[in-house]
């Protein structure tokens, strides 16, 4: 019996043995809390701290720059709603895209509850953000723009950069979600110029539960929940030092790796995309084809619901997405795919095919064989379906 085809590692990926070793080996070493003073503790603090400085290192961090969270969702409530309220006093106009994930949209939907106001930038085809209506939105009052450094639907690349060098301009605070970008393309905070970048374990092989936000020396957040003085009082609770440690060493060794990974996953994405060009008729490739992660494939097929060729694909073994997990079970199509003009009808037969280092070439072909099929099939019960009694 064939093993099954994993290629949704956007959604979450495997947690490598190296993670887990290591966080098997500080829970029975280091099972102390880290707030503590005595011996138990400091070993735990130790294995805090000497995780904070290879994770600041791998973006060009210092280590006091790092906060440990929960995850993605976490540090983009923590980045929006914090720092938006810590310079209430300065401006209370807010910048993002509407392509963003919902932890960014929903964050800005919750501080416009409170009186903020909020602009949602424009994308072109490509779902890529628009610099000069970014240039126009900025007034007296902004203090915060919040910009996603790849989508987490399409792959496509935002030039974050570029956006701080605007933001620098007028003093304006810039956020990035860094979630699907990490361990796929290089990440120099400075080389960026942001101040705020939201990282999650679960998407570098790391565990489930844990993520990371960098917090430029100097740039003000207001914490979320009140308790300790855990990580600079910004993020209170007993730490998840065993979960720190596995996804650093997840992110670390995903580093090393990158350059080769990128050009691997990049080869297989293609193949895929091509493949499924020639094969198929009514399909249509979303996002930019130049300034994209490699590993991240969107596609949609016309007069075919997406959900159900998520479920056949499932049912031969394959497993892909019909776009962001944190979506799954919402009927509307995706608002990222609508953002950059797909048409609803289309947007509702959309896949997205996520490579990941475990993936290989052969996985590639076997979709290759049974997708056409599949579709196929789909379109056929659809146009019986659709006549009239």
């Amino acid at each position: 019996m064939r093993e099954p085809i994993y290629m949704d590692n956007a959604a979450t990926t495997p947690l490598r043995e190296e993670a887990l070793e290591a966080m098997v080996e500080t829970y029975a070493d280091a099972f102390g809390n880290s707030s503590s003073f005595h011996s138990f503790g400091q070993k735990a603090k130790e294995a805090l701290e000497d995780s904070r400085e290879v994770f600041a290192d791998c973006i060009g961090a210092e280590a006091e720059e790092i906060i440990f969270t929960s995850g993605g969702t976490e540090s983009d409530n923590l980045a929006v709603k914090g720092a938006a309220r810590a310079a209430r006093e300065r401006g209370d106009h807010i910048i993002t895209c509407g392509t963003e994930h919902h932890a960014v949209l929903y964050s800005c939907e919750a501080i416009e509850r409170e009186g903020f106001k909020v602009t949602y930038l424009p994308v072109d085809e490509d779902g890529i953000v628009d610099l000069d209506a970014l240039r126009e939105a900025i007034n007296d009052r902004t203090t915060l723009i919040s910009v996603a450094m790849a989508n987490n639907e399409t792959g496509t690349l935002q030039p974050i950069s570029e956006i701080c060098g605007i933001a620098r301009e007028h003093g304006i605070i810039v956020h990035s979600d860094a979630v699907q970008a990490a361990g796929k393309m290089p990440i120099d905070v400075k080389s960026l110029d942001v101040d705020l970048l939201s990282f999650s374990g679960h998407k570098v092989y790391g565990p489930k539960g844990v993520g990371a936000l960098y917090i430029r020396n100097g740039i003000e957040i207001r914490p979320l929940m009140q308790g300790g003085h855990h990580e600079r009082g910004l993020r209170p609770g007993t730490v998840n030092v065993p979960g720190i440690v596995g996804m650093v060493k997840a992110v670390e060794l995903t580093v090393d790796e990158m350059e080769d990974t990128q050009t691997r996953l990049g080869e297989l994405r293609e193949m895929l995309a091509g493949g499924i060009m020639e094969r198929v008729k009514g399909v249509h490739r979303n996002g930019s084809r130049e300034l994209t992660l490699p590993n991240i494939l969107n596609m949609c097929f016309e007069e075919v619901d997406g959900e159900s060729l998520l479920l056949n694909l499932d049912m031969k073994g394959v497993a892909v997405s019909t776009g962001s997990a944190c979506t799954s079970g919402a009927t509307d199509p995706s608002h990222v795919l609508l953002a950059i003009g797909v048409p609803p009808r289309l947007a509702q037969g959309s896949l997205r095919f996520s490579f990941g280092r475990y993936n290989r070439k052969e996985e590639v072909e076997y979709v290759l064989d049974i997708l056409p099929e599949i579709v196929e099939r789909i379109r056929q019960i659809t146009t019986l379906g659709e006549q009239p009694m």
